[in-house]
């Protein structure tokens, strides 16, 4: 990866620090699209002297807010680099608020801030081309059995546990990266990955005991980074997209309703919607 440019969202914790940190021992400039300037520099500080990579770079980003998504790939296209990956990694759930526009909280971030961000770094990625974007979804969106309800993505969280409307969430990213991927094609290369059940901050804010149960069945997060380091370095993933990987690598099977080319169509009708006064 050495002369490669990557960003990652979520970069300074679990899945997105174990992304970030094997991609800098390759040599990759990588760009740590975080929140907090505070908690990213300590890491990124701390991956310079172990992995010896000095391009190593924060990029302020807050997905909860579509007005400073746009400002964060402002600030970056002004830099009139190149982008060789885009790892759209952040997640969270059971967060109960709205975003900074009055989206559910899971789905604004989950799904919302990441396609805002991705379709505006597209002059980047066009100029990488082939590129690769790369998202982060679950094998949880193989348990929505429904279509995205539309009519309730502006209204709080309303379950115990918060799953439903994570699974919501990583549905959207599925279809998105199959919309995405068919409008792309032949210039960059799109994936959505599943990285395993990670023991990660994403699960921060989930009921107590339901979260120490879990814990004990997770996986690490260096486990969890190797579908996305997959996509994002390999030779062979580079004559694919389009695409789901399972956690090790391997090809795996998206559900149907994922595979719904009008439900990829409708999700991507109305997100262009909202977010077109920030495009």
């Amino acid at each position: 990866m050495r002369g490669k440019t990557v960003i990652i969202t979520g970069a300074n914790t679990g899945i997105g620090k174990a992304t970030a940190t094997e991609l800098a021992k390759q040599g990759a400039r990588v760009f740590f699209a975080c929140r907090s300037r505070a908690k990213t520099m300590h890491v990124i500080e701390a991956l310079k002297r172990e992995t010896g990579n000095q391009e190593l770079h924060f990029l302020e980003l807050d997905l909860a807010d579509l007005s400073q998504v746009k400002a964060a790939a402002k600030a970056w296209l002004a830099t009139n680099e190149r982008l060789d990956v885009l790892i759209n990694n952040a997640g969270l759930v059971r967060i109960r608020t709205l975003t900074a526009q009055g989206y559910e909280m899971t789905f604004g971030v989950n799904h919302l801030g990441h396609m805002l961000l991705t379709l505006l770094l597209e002059p980047a990625l066009m100029k990488a081309t082939p590129s690769r974007v790369v998202t982060v979804a679950s094998r949880a969106h193989e348990r929505t059995k429904q279509p995205i309800d539309y009519a309730d993505l502006q209204n709080p969280l309303d379950s115990f546990s918060g799953f439903p409307e994570y699974m919501r969430s990583k549905l959207a990213n599925m279809l998105f990266s199959f919309a995405l991927a068919r409008r792309w094609k032949d210039r960059v290369n799109v994936y959505a990955v599943h990285p395993g059940v990670i023991a990660s901050e994403i699960w921060r804010a989930a009921p107590t005991p339901l979260r120490q149960i879990a814990m004990l069945f997770m996986r690490t997060p260096e486990e969890g980074a190797r579908a996305s380091l997959h996509c994002a370095t390999s030779e062979a993933a580079g004559k694919e997209t389009g695409l789901y990987y399972d956690e090790d690598g391997s090809r795996r099977p998206a559900s149907k309703l994922a595979l719904d080319e009008a439900a990829q169509e409708q999700l991507w009708s109305w997100s262009m919607e909202k977010l077109s006064s920030f495009l």
